[in-house]
This record gives structure tokens, C-alpha cells and sequence, in this order.
């Protein structure tokens, strides 16, 4: 945990930040927030302007790491953290690199989120800025072991969770993505760099056209539709990025989807406004159960 007078936050997407944001200030921590352009909400420069003593908000763009760096160091942070979402076609395609990030990018054996981040994590170290977990103060929020929703998945939800986890974790020891959809036995979609949300949908799409066309006789299916969703952590994650959550938009996109079981890992998976999270599935007949990953 971190544990300095000053906590650099590089802020993405979704509500995370936020919650990382408001337990670090809950500690008494001075928080310096990076805030992306292309990604963090802008409701950040409102929490800024409410407790301008404690949390200073600099934009900029996904590429400036020269700005990123120069800015902690102004700002006396000497630890940071990463939260929230940054989209990973966003960081591939649709940045443009300052000279220090072009650089580090051009000396990357293989352009994965891992490689990528990993190498940022130690510039940020060699200027005296050491990035630290992304579940520090966070730790409540990760997933305690068991079901956790009225409804416990049932036997053919169990056996597709088992399958899951083995598919996701041989998808996520190569740094192509954390979630996977199961139904009967078989893998319907694999996260690479839409997201989980997208992944979800685009299952429920594939479903959609397989009723459509059984219904119009073109085709049958031996498919039921129950999709099961499972997501995990890396086999070696680095707890300071890229760290697996789920919370309500989770659920409504499962709801879309017509997925019926969420399996997460246990103790490595962040779970955003749990109760909310657990009342949502409850009101969609949606399980979810918390696992350790199989060997850990």
C-alpha cells in the first residue's frame, strides 16, 4: 500500500478511479490525478474544483508520458497508481506518441498490454515515480470465494464455469484478454481488445442469429441459450494494471445478452458497488459465483 503524503493517480474510464480516488483521500493522502483526454470522465475536474487541497486535476493526452512524468514530479508525487479502463484499441491505434513514449514503443518486443504498461512502469520508476498496486485501499472490493447471489449456478452452469476458466486462463497467459463466454460445452466468444462488455455482446449477437435463423428453418442449433460469462485474472497478473472487474454495467450487459452465469476469480477480481451489483443479478435470475482459479 502505498504510503507517502502524495499519491499520483493515472485516471482511465468507468468509475474506478473514483472509488480509488475517494479512498485515497478517505486515508488522508494529497492526490495528483492524470487525467486521460481520451478516456477519464469529466466529472473529474468537479472533484477537483470540490476539494481543490487535496486533489489536484491535470489533463492530457494518452500519448504525453513526458507531460505525465514531468507533472508527478512538479507535483512531488514519488508513488502512483494506475484505475480504470483505458481501451486497448486506444492504446494501439489511436494515440500519438510523444518522443519519450515513441520511443519506448518502438523498443517493445511484442505490443501487448502487459509489454506496454510494464515498460511505462519502469520509465515512471527510472524518474523516481514507483506505480503501486491498483487495488490499494481497494482491497474490500475483491471478490470473496462462494456464490454470491440468491440463485447458486446449477449443473450445466457448473460445468460450463469449469471449461471457462480453463479457455480464459490459456487466453489470459498470452495477454489477449480476461473473459470468455461459454454455452453447452462450447466457447462462443474470447475477449481480445473490445472489452468485456463488447465480448458479452457479441455473443448475445451470435445467439440472436442462430434463433434467427432456426426460427426461418435455414438452420438448427444445438446450442441452448444459457451463457455462462467467465473472467479471471492472468496467470501472473501485476496487480499495479490491467486488473479484472465487474459491477452493475456487467450484469445490464449480460442482461442484453441473455447470459445467465458470471463466474469471476476469487481474490484477484475487483467487484464495483457489490450490493448494487448482487441486487441487479438477483432481479435478472443472473448467478454469481467467485472461484479461485484451478492450481491457485
Amino acid at each position: 500500500m502505498a504510503n507517502s503524503g502524495t499519491l499520483g493517480l493515472i485516471a482511465g474510464n468507468g468509475r474506478f478511479p473514483f472509488l480509488l480516488l475517494e479512498a485515497a483521500r478517505a486515508h488522508g493522502l494529497r492526490v495528483v490525478v492524470a487525467a486521460i483526454r481520451e478516456e477519464t470522465d469529466a466529472e473529474m475536474d468537479e472533484r477537483g474544483r470540490l476539494d481543490p487541497e487535496g486533489v489536484r486535476v491535470h489533463w492530457m493526452s494518452l500519448g504525453e508520458l513526458s507531460k505525465l512524468i514531468e507533472t508527478f514530479q512538479r507535483e512531488g508525487v514519488k508513488q502512483a497508481v494506475m484505475a480504470g479502463q483505458v481501451k486497448h484499441k486506444q492504446i494501439f491505434s489511436s494515440i500519438r506518441p510523444d518522443w519519450r513514449l515513441a520511443k519506448l514503443l518502438l523498443n517493445l518486443r511484442t505490443r501487448n498490454t502487459d509489454m506496454l504498461l510494464g515498460a511505462v512502469a519502469k520509465v515512471l520508476a527510472d524518474e523516481g515515480i514507483t506505480l503501486v498496486s491498483s487495488t490499494s485501499y481497494l482491497e474490500p472490493m475483491l471478490a470473496p470465494a462462494g456464490v454470491l447471489t440468491a440463485r447458486a449456478p446449477d449443473e450445466s452452469e457448473r460445468t460450463d464455469i469449469a471449461y471457462g476458466l480453463q479457455v480464459a486462463l490459456g487466453i489470459a497467459g498470452f495477454d489477449l484478454g480476461q473473459t470468455v463466454v461459454i454455452a453447452a460445452g462450447a466457447c462462443v466468444a474470447v475477449e481480445a481488445m473490445e472489452g468485456t462488455d463488447a465480448t458479452i455482446a457479441r455473443a448475445g449477437e451470435l445467439f440472436r442469429e442462430m434463433e434467427d435463423e432456426t426460427s426461418t428453418g435455414e438452420a438448427e442449433t444445438t446450442l441452448a441459450r444459457r451463457l455462462t460469462v467467465v473472467k479471471v485474472a492472468k496467470p501472473n497478473q501485476d496487480m499495479r494494471f490491467d486488473v479484472p472487474v465487474a459491477g452493475v454495467p456487467t450484469i445490464a450487459a449480460m442482461k442484453a445478452a441473455g447470459a445467465t452465469c458470471l463466474c469471476v476469480e476469487a481474490g484477484r477480481t475487483l467487484l464495483f458497488d457489490r450490493a448494487a451489483m448482487i441486487a441487479a443479478a438477483d432481479e435478472a435470475g443472473i448467478a454469481i459465483v467467485s472461484e479461485p482459479a484451478p492450481g491457485m
